[in-house]
């Protein structure tokens, strides 16, 4: 399969299953939030788990996040390679909030192998890309167990042979600070990051920074009610499966879960610039993506502290 192609399909919003030296990743434009939505619903994930962006290196890397002298250590010396660092993102950086999981960090990592290394630069921009698999099943170390465990669900598959690692890349926050914690175990170790930074922390559960972790993601100022069928005086509305009232949003006025997905995170910034004390939110469907929206929206709901 051609590298050209994937490119375009790439860049047209479509997924493609590319090889890394880690697992195989079901790769999307990291800039359309349409796309990414896609990745969910193609792995059937059942939250908003913050994605891996793929970039060719620690330039480019240094377009998306605020990178501390630690992580630029640590980055100089795991790429390209299976390591992932998680670091405050840039206001500028063209990856989309759905793909941060609404979280003020991003994951970035810049991948060795080469047929993901020709992907990067034949598309020019981010790829965020999960492991190639449906959610909850073993991640794919072959272009063949992806393809049979995602089907249809992809535009294309790159067969590059066996992931010569077959683990997923590790994973660790750097903080402003230069505070280093260790999010994933993966083929880079503790030692040898320890090596160069010092002693690190091991996440506990806790706040989800990367993929494999869990907590709540953006909650907006204005409380949130959820399953309303229509707004109360003085609420915004948060509409789905119709229009919205004037000075509401729709999620999908067609009640297209994968468009939900995508103008989620946007459309809760909208109504809460509004300075509405309330955001009322139309009843979402549980089955698929509604699932993983209505998480979010629960956990924006959630009592605060």
């Amino acid at each position: 399969m051609s590298i050209g192609r994937a490119a375009e399909i790439l860049r047209a919003g479509g997924l493609v299953v590319f090889p890394t030296e880690t697992v195989y990743g079901l790769g999307a434009d990291a800039a359309n939030p349409h796309a990414v939505a896609r990745i969910y619903e193609a792995k059937g994930r059942p939250q908003f788990n913050p994605l891996i962006a793929h970039v060719p290196g620690l330039a480019e890397a240094e377009q998306h996040a605020h990178l501390h002298e630690n992580a630029l250590k640590l980055a100089r010396a795991f790429w390209p390679g299976p390591f992932t660092v998680v670091a405050r993102r840039r206001a500028e950086s063209r990856i989309v909030e759905l793909a941060c999981a609404g979280l003020a960090t991003v994951a970035l990592r810049a991948p060795s192998h080469p047929m993901a290394r020709e992907l990067l630069a034949a598309f020019g921009g981010p790829i965020v890309a999960p492991s190639a698999n449906r959610s909850g099943h073993v991640s794919a170390t072959a272009a063949q167990h992806a393809a049979e465990d995602l089907g249809d669900r992809v535009d294309l598959v790159l067969d590059g042979g066996a992931c010569p690692i077959g683990l997923e890349s590790t994973i660790v926050a750097v903080g402003d600070d230069g505070e280093v914690t260790l999010l994933r175990p993966g083929a880079i170790s503790r030692a040898q990051i320890e090596a160069l930074v010092g002693p690190v922390s091991i996440a506990h559960g806790g706040k989800v920074q990367s993929p494999g972790m869990l907590e709540s993601h953006y909650a907006p100022r204005a409380r949130i009610r959820l399953d309303a069928e229509g707004p109360r005086p003085g609420e915004a509305y948060l509409a789905f499966g119709a229009p919205a009232p004037p000075g509401g949003v729709t999620l999908s006025a067609r009640g297209d879960l994968v468009e939900a997905a995508a103008n989620l995170y946007a459309a809760l910034r909208s109504l809460d610039a509004t300075g509405a004390e309330t955001i009322a939110v139309a009843p979402i469907p549980a089955q698929g993506l509604g699932e993983a929206i209505r998480d979010r929206l629960a956990r924006a709901a959630a009592p605060r502290s």
